[in-house]
């Protein structure tokens, strides 16, 4: 394998994994957020309803395993993207030297 084959292979690489990123990234929101002051407007609510405290129950604890599969998963996708980078860089690197290399030789 030459070294022109190689940054070929590792821009193939880089892109692909550009778009793996995007498309990880790409969502939908749900549904359309609604704006509270125009609901009361249309219920005939005045602007400044009274406001009543009220004591929430707290949260439960997250449970054990949830946070060692948080940790698992990060310490994943950070190795991903650590990877991603890497070739990332090192195409950039290989086309550099490349380009120099070639200019050295005119």
């Amino acid at each position: 394998m030459n070294v022109t084959e190689l940054t070929t292979a590792a821009g193939w690489i880089a892109g692909l994994a550009i778009v793996a990123l995007i498309a990880s990234g790409w969502r939908k929101p749900a549904r359309a957020t609604a704006n509270p002051a125009r609901a009361r407007m249309q219920r005939g609510m005045p602007d400044r309803a009274a406001v009543v405290e009220e004591k929430a129950p707290l949260a439960e604890h997250t449970p054990l395993w949830r946070r060692v599969w948080a940790v698992v998963a990060s310490g994943g996708l950070a190795l991903w993207v650590a990877a991603v980078t890497a070739t990332v860089i090192a195409f950039g690197s290989a086309w550099i030297v490349i380009t120099l290399t070639d200019m050295l030789k005119q």
